[in-house]
């Protein structure tokens, strides 16, 4: 992978007026001294990972938040990163996805333990693998983003459009990886089967489904499934080495309709700070629901367990994502009722790891030193 170049440096920008969500976290800053410890370790990771720009939030009830943006948000012009920026949200896109599976299962239409064949033609060994191991990432499918052909045709036109179907084709030509819930693998393969079942059994768009079931009843304003090239703005330039020639690249308006179900989503700090805590406690979903989503397992990966489109690390529970340009962390401490939130412009890793989880390890070390996020290298 080619370096990052190096960026200019801007001072850590104090948040502007924030709409905080409910009564979960007074509007007082955190102590100033933490604050600043927090300041300083995170323009320390920036700096040292070549990142161009972070957005970081944090809320802690009975302690205070700290909202703050530094970096840039463009490498060209050096405009200062904003903490109102919608971003691409990658593999955070998971945990609606399956929050939009989980609310049929209470509407009573489909049980977690039904095969994918009852509802999607042509899956390998479809009739052995349920819409559990898929949200668990358990089914041994071929994950198709892994794929050499689906590589090179991305990279080749990264703003062409795809299907579900025909990403899923490059998938489908590989032999399953292990047989049903005998091992964890991370696949994006699985996503977009289940955004294809949300699609068959409620006949309606997986786009339009998230938004009347969930992103409405969550009054999540920011969030949308684009169906195009949809990026509201202001948001921030992405910059991303996965490229044909292995050079960096600036990915903001690549097409990300190849990761669907699975990954294209955008949001912003706001809506995932609400997110957060309800995709934690299942506030949308019956509480037996909640609990066979949060039922995690091991991964075979040292801090990491996995459940239904989401994960543990630390204590902390959410989910990550990163799709070329963009990370981001959304995670929530039950034991302290804390939200994090992370939000960068790259998704050029460092000495072998991504930088959103770098960052995140050194908030926690810091916040919650018996809570600290160690997600390890990247799954794909």
């Amino acid at each position: 992978m080619s370096p990052m170049a190096a960026t200019p440096a801007t001072a850590v920008q104090a948040n502007p007026p924030h709409r905080y969500v409910d009564d979960d976290c007074p509007p007082r800053q955190l102590d100033r001294a933490l604050a600043a410890r927090l300041d300083k370790a995170i323009e320390k990771v920036r700096r040292q990972a070549g990142i161009p720009g972070v957005v970081a939030g944090l809320w802690m009830p009975g302690e205070g938040s700290y909202v703050r943006a530094t970096g840039v948000a463009n490498k060209a012009t050096g405009a200062p990163m904003r903490t109102d920026v919608f971003v691409r949200i990658g593999s955070e896109t998971k945990t609606f996805t399956v929050t939009a599976l989980l609310e049929l299962v209470d509407d009573g239409r489909i049980g977690l333990d039904d095969p994918i064949s009852e509802y999607v033609h042509g899956v390998p060994d479809g009739k052995h693998i349920t819409l559990r191991h898929l949200a668990e990432m358990r089914s041994g499918l071929f994950p198709y983003t892994d794929d050499v052909d689906f590589q090179h045709d991305l990279l080749s036109d990264p703003k062409r459009s795809f299907t579900p179907r025909q990403v899923l084709a490059y998938g489908f030509k590989h032999r399953n990886t292990f047989a049903p819930d005998t091992q964890f693998q991370y696949s994006n393969t699985n996503l977009v089967l289940l955004g294809l079942v949300v699609e068959r059994v409620s006949g309606r768009t997986l786009a339009d489904f998230l938004e009347r079931r969930v992103l409405r009843p969550a009054r999540l304003p920011h969030t949308l499934l684009p169906e195009t090239f949809e990026f509201p703005r202001p948001h921030p330039h992405g910059y991303t080495n996965q490229t044909l020639s292995g050079e960096v690249a600036d990915s903001t308006n690549w097409n990300p309709s190849w990761a669907w179900a699975a990954g294209a989503m955008i949001s912003d700090l706001n809506d995932l700070h609400r997110w957060a805590k309800i995709v934690a406690t299942g506030t949308l979903l019956r509480p037996r629901t909640q609990a066979e989503r949060l039922k995690m397992l091991p991964t075979g990966h040292p801090g990491l367990r996995y459940g239904l489109g989401i994960f543990e690390s630390g204590g902390w529970i959410g989910h990550n994502g990163s799709i070329p340009g963009y990370e981001t962390v959304t995670v929530y401490l039950p034991s302290r009722q804390a939200t994090l939130v992370l939000m960068i412009n790259t998704d050029i890793l460092y000495q072998g790891q991504e930088p959103s989880s770098l960052l995140a390890r050194a908030i926690t070390e810091i916040v919650t030193p018996d809570h600290v996020y160690d997600r390890p290298a990247p799954l794909q």
